[in-house]
């Protein structure tokens, strides 16, 4: 085999393995392995946390500085 039946044979495979990643809709994670605190489902982790109340509002940016040489 050549070089550049090479390449496109793992071009093509590398385009339908993410084609099938995609549209098989799974929930994948390329993050790594995950251990302690950090191994929970996030969604889990939420549904057994009661509400927290709302952050207060952040305060109003400062207004811009106005040039006096106009």
């Amino acid at each position: 085999m050549s070089n550049r039946s090479i390449i496109i044979m793992v071009l093509v495979l590398i385009s339908a393995t993410a084609y099938l990643l995609i549209k098989g809709d799974g929930d994948i994670d390329m993050g790594g392995e995950k251990h302690g605190a950090e191994a929970v489902h996030i969604e889990e982790a939420k549904k057994d946390t009661p509400a927290a109340a709302p952050a207060a509002p952040a305060e109003a940016p400062a207004a811009p500085a106005t040039d006096a040489k106009k």
